[in-house]
Order: structure tokens, then sequence, then C-alpha cells
């Protein structure tokens, strides 16, 4: 298979992960799809470009190059749900809205989609992995962020519109509580927005999985509502002016999680 991520190494204890901006379809998953699934609705559209500022700053970054319709690289390997209700799986069948995502009889099979597990999921989790590792290894300690957006407004998942920035700790367990409460904060601060702390998206498996606070790594997840930075509707255009001033709050956001690990950690 190709290249099935990319990855840059920064110079501070911070890793940005993104694991659903990826676009790229294997022939299988391409072939299936229904119409209403062609266009990659369900995509964290815009994320690399929208946190383009984070290696200037410092941080590390890995993202997806294959879209979630191929594989979720935010599920565990054993497909466990994670949410209550109506959530995708590891490999997903349907819509954000509920409907099929694949014409009857062309879903991938269990054979094809093993090698999705092996040649997508494992190395993008195994980058997360040695990269935290390194980042303890010459910090100290770690922080991750994983980055995500998703529609305001998605009947099926949530009601309602959703909050703009939505942090997850996994109700506190993957990140030092202090360290919640100053992002919390930054959020307060930023004027036009609205903001929840583990709401509807509590984080995800990576926020789940890597977040050790007793070991000295912190994860934090957001889903951002894309209404904060782009066209929700198709083509999903990104919004320089909707997107310059939310990108001010999500460097804010990631200077106040480094700030909080150099007062924790002296380094």
């Amino acid at each position: 298979m190709d290249k099935v991520l990319s990855f840059h190494q920064g110079r501070l204890p911070l890793l940005i992960s993104m694991p659903h901006a990826g676009v790229k379809l294997t022939p299988a998953v391409d072939q299936g799809l229904v119409e209403a699934a062609r266009s990659l609705p369900d995509t964290d559209w815009h994320i690399p470009r929208l946190y383009d500022f984070s290696r200037e700053l410092g941080a590390s970054v890995v993202a997806a190059e294959y879209s979630r319709f191929v594989i979720d690289l935010n599920r565990p390997d054993d497909d466990k749900p994670l949410y209550a209700g109506a959530t995708t799986g590891l490999y997903p069948g349907t819509l954000f809205e509920g409907e099929p995502l694949f014409k009857p009889g062309l879903e991938p099979g269990a054979e094809e989609r093993s090698t999705y597990l092996q040649q997508i999921w494992r190395p993008y989790h195994k980058t997360i992995q040695q990269e935290l590792a390194r980042l303890r290894e010459v910090h100290g300690y770690a922080l991750l962020w994983d980055a995500h957006s998703i529609r305001s407004l998605i009947p099926h998942l949530f009601e309602g519109k959703l909050p703009d920035f939505n942090l997850g700790t996994f109700n506190g367990a993957s990140c030092d509580p202090g360290l919640a409460e100053q992002l919390k904060n930054v959020c307060a601060e930023a004027q036009g927005y609205s903001h929840v702390l583990n709401g509807r998206f509590k984080g995800g498996h990576i926020t789940r999985h890597y977040g050790d606070p007793a070991n000295h790594v912190h994860a934090v997840q957001l889903e951002l509502a894309q209404s904060t930075y782009m066209e929700e509707v198709e083509p999903f255009a990104y919004r320089e002016d909707l997107a310059t001033p939310t990108q001010v709050v999500l460097r804010n956001l990631l200077k106040a999680l480094l700030s909080w690990g150099k007062e924790r950690y002296g380094r």
C-alpha cells in the first residue's frame, strides 16, 4: 500500500494527531460507496490547513492519508463501541446521518479489511506510540492533542447545534484536571465561541488509550464544529474569514497546553 500517513517531528513535547483528515480510498471502498458518500461528507475537512501554524510552533504532527470510510483510526482494533447510542465503528457501515455507506453486496470483505488494519491502522498507532515515547524520553512528559472536526448539526448523532469547541478528556481520565481547567478558561475567554468539556464527545480511542497522566502523558481531544472555519455543505469550502479567528483560539489552546506542561514539569 502507498503512503498511509504524514509525520513531522517537532522540538516541543507536543504531538498533534489528525486521524480523520485523510481522503484516499482503496479500490474496494471506492467501488462500493453509495452516491451520497462519494463526496466524503464525514471527513474532518481541512484540519492540516487549519493547524498549519503548529509546525512553526514546534509541535510534532501525524496525519492520516486514508479516509475514515476505509478504516477509522480513532476506534480500537477490537471495534468495541466507545459511545452509547448512535456511533460509527472501526469499519464504518453508515454515514453520520444513519444511511448505509455501501451499496448492497459491495461492502469490503473481512480479508480485505484485515489489510487495512495491518497496513493503515497499525502504522498510524505505531507512529503515535513511538513519538510519545520519544517525547517522554527527551522532555520527561508528553502532550497529545487529537484534532477533529464535525458538522455542527447532525441529528442522528446529537441533539441541537454542537458547541464550537468540544474538549474531551474521557471524563478527566486522560489528562491532569488542572490542564483541562486551563483549556476551558481559554475557550471561555474566546468571544463569540461556545464550548463544553466532556459533552457529547469525551475523546475517542486515541485520547482514551494514550492518555496516562500517572505516567506523564496527557491527552486531549478537540472536536471542532466545522461552522467555525468552513462551509458545512458540499463542496466543503475552507472559509478564510471564519478560519483566521478560529486559528487564534486554537493557537491559544496549544500555547496553554505547552505552558501548563512547562510549569508542571519545569521544562
